[in-house]
């Protein structure tokens, strides 16, 4: 791994934690047609500012990112976390014109802000918005496609995620693909989760069956975490990632058996996590990770700091089946259930991980005994002759 500039950068009235990963393969071959990653966390440093003000300095600091420091660089996904999403989300989408993915949700920033940013970034990439309105990323023999904030108005939160699947399915086979062999990660953010998640999962799973998907071949690595769109009655909102040209042995899957059950066990169907091996590099994607052990019982109840190190402990199990580390992972999402928490985790996190992009928001976790739970992404190099570069 490569990171070549400063983790922390500071701006007016903001600070951003930057991720970079450049492939220890590049060569002088390769060099000007390699990708580079980077994933970018951007917080608001007043809370007193409105959210006209928040907003216009994380947009002012982005655009000094990509003048200054992430050059070449262009957006793939970006993700706004709000603290109000019915008076904050139409303002997000009426100035941010970047062509990329847009996810917004209402799951606020627990450091008192109204707004905070997530973007990932790639270099020497042609993104475009396709006709099955997936975003493509496109470089070398592979096509990433990216979608975000998809959302409908069924009666109930099961037929809300059976419509959602059922579009993506079609836009997947638009660009030749399929839910099967193709979808790396899914997040699923659901409105009242203690009410509406149990209608996520009886959907998820009757789609999943219908596809192909079952314990015994697989399933999808995901995150189903509470989150408010700005229409109250959108109860299931979803986010995708897929790969078009991979093969099918580019594609692992993640168990930590000594750590983790199976998800199947509970009656949920996704899996802990998945990574997909390119020439150049191995992209590793965890899924909503919480304080649970390997017979699926919460360990430590009603105590959020034992939680967090077990779910940290949960997740390293899953990264070293990866062959990676905390050194590889390139942002982290965490999530409370109760917002007066914040203080313990974050300070647990900024002892643990202080300049890693991470950001800790408001969302209760689907199990209401589970207080915190994290997601992350990483990446590092590899040499594997039989595949194309990312």
């Amino acid at each position: 791994m490569n990171n070549d500039m400063p983790h922390t950068l500071h701006f007016n009235n903001v600070q951003a934690e930057v991720f970079s990963f450049a492939s220890d393969e590049v060569n002088s071959t390769t060099a000007d047609n390699s990708v580079k990653e980077y994933h970018v966390m951007i917080h608001v440093t007043d809370s007193l500012l409105t959210f006209q003000q928040q907003f216009e300095a994380i947009d002012n600091a982005y655009q000094q990112l990509l003048g200054e420091h992430l050059i070449g660089a262009v957006a793939v996904l970006k993700r706004y976390f709000l603290s109000d999403a019915a008076n904050q989300a139409d303002d997000i989408i009426a100035y941010d014109s970047s062509d990329c993915a847009k996810s917004i949700i209402q799951q606020a920033p627990l450091d008192g802000t109204k707004v905070a940013l997530w973007v990932y970034l790639l270099t020497n990439v042609a993104a475009r918005l396709t006709e099955s309105g997936l975003y493509e990323v496109a470089h070398g023999q592979y096509r990433h496609l990216w979608n975000a904030s998809a959302h409908n108005l069924a009666a109930n939160s099961e037929y809300q995620t059976r419509l959602l699947f059922n579009e993506y399915i079609m836009q997947l086979t638009q660009e030749g693909c399929t839910l099967k062999d193709n979808c790396i990660r899914t997040w699923f953010f659901v409105n009242d989760i203690d009410l509406n998640y149990g209608g996520v999962v009886r959907a998820r799973n009757q789609v999943f069956f219908t596809q192909g998907l079952t314990n015994s071949t697989h399933f999808i690595a995901s995150t189903g975490i509470g989150g408010r769109q700005q229409d109250p009655n959108v109860l299931s909102q979803m986010d995708n990632y897929a790969v078009a040209g991979l093969q099918q042995e580019q594609i692992h899957y993640l168990y930590a058996p000594t750590h983790l059950n199976r998800t199947s066990d509970y009656g949920v169907s996704f899996e802990r996590g998945t990574y997909v091996d390119y020439a150049d590099r191995r992209q590793v994607f965890i899924s909503g990770t919480a304080s649970i052990d390997f017979k699926g019982m919460i360990v430590h109840p009603k105590d959020v700091v034992r939680q967090t190190k077990r779910m940290w402990e949960n997740v390293e199990a899953l990264l070293h089946e990866a062959e990676c580390s905390y050194d590889d992972v390139g942002v982290m999402i965490v999530y409370l259930r109760d917002s007066s928490d914040y203080a313990l985790v974050s300070q647990l996190y900024h002892e643990r991980f202080p300049h890693k992009p991470v950001i800790i928001v408001h969302a209760p976790v689907c199990r209401p005994g589970w207080l915190v739970e994290m997601e992350c992404m990483a990446v590092k190099s590899i040499v594997n002759k039989d595949y194309a570069p990312f």
